[in-house]
């Protein structure tokens, strides 16, 4: 997969407080979630049940076993709105407690 076809997330400035140990008022944060199946990470806050902010490195974009897929046939990872197995991984740490539910 080349790169220029890769759409580049950076971290928000909320996980960026959180992984820098800056003190932050919001009851919430980013926690680091693990796809299952291709291992990529990303930084997840759950705002309600229908509502995740998914925070997506470049090396993450490039792991995701979806994403190259897609962009392998041409497309681009840009506008592919989700990956289905890290999806599956958020909604197990959620359940597990690893990612708690906090409105903003």
């Amino acid at each position: 997969m080349t790169t220029s076809r890769v759409q580049r997330c950076s971290s928000g400035p909320a996980a960026a407080a959180g992984r820098a140990g800056l003190d932050d008022e919001r009851a919430w944060r980013y926690v680091a979630v693990e796809c299952e199946r291709c291992g990529a990470s990303v930084d997840v806050a759950k705002f309600s049940l229908q509502h995740t902010s998914v925070q997506w490195s470049a090396e993450a974009v490039l792991r995701c076993t979806e994403f190259s897929a897609q962009v392998a046939e041409g497309g681009t990872s840009a506008l592919i709105a989700t990956c289905a197995s890290l999806r599956a991984s958020i909604e197990a740490a959620v359940s597990n407690g690893r990612v708690e539910i906090l409105p903003p």
